[in-house]
């Protein structure tokens, strides 16, 4: 699920999502037109992140990867997490093009999808990689429980 995919965080700096081997890295999916279960997500991530401060950016990295990159560049990224309180060191919030973002979809077994009024539909997976890359555990985001998380994020770390 960590492929050699290039994408770019709310500083327009290039990532490669392959660099992330060797860490523990929690996934989802967001976009910041979003009427509210983005941001409720959001702050449920921000839990996570404060659980896990000390080795947020070490050896535990959260990406938050936009499935609206027609809108969502790294200025709105930026804006978003710093409208929320949410930017931290080791905490990213990625777009690309949007072949590139339905490339890592498919890494995941999901697609990008639109409503008939052009709104964007949610993805609410939250997906939890092993250090080797691939996914340990996918998490239901309306129900994230922060204190589960950091227990898996803890163990996925050992296995490492």
């Amino acid at each position: 699920c960590l492929p050699a995919i290039r994408l770019l965080d709310q500083h327009n700096h290039p990532v490669v999502l392959s660099s992330f081997k060797g860490k523990a890295v929690l996934v989802n999916f967001i976009y910041t037109s979003c009427p509210g279960p983005c941001l409720t997500e959001t702050l449920k991530m921000a839990k996570v992140a404060d659980r896990v401060s000390r080795e947020l950016g070490r050896k535990v990295i959260l990406l938050s990867v936009t499935v609206d990159p027609e809108h969502d560049g790294p200025a709105q990224l930026l804006q978003y997490a710093r409208e929320r309180g949410v930017e931290r060191p080791g905490w990213l919030f990625l777009t690309g093009s949007p072949s590139a973002i339905d490339d890592l979809l498919k890494n995941f077994k999901l697609v990008r999808q639109r409503e008939g009024d052009g709104s964007v539909d949610h993805i609410i997976g939250v997906f939890l990689l092993g250090p080797d890359g691939r996914e340990l555990r996918e998490y239901n985001g309306e129900i994230l429980r922060p204190d589960n998380i950091e227990a898996d994020i803890n163990k996925a770390m050992t296995r490492g």
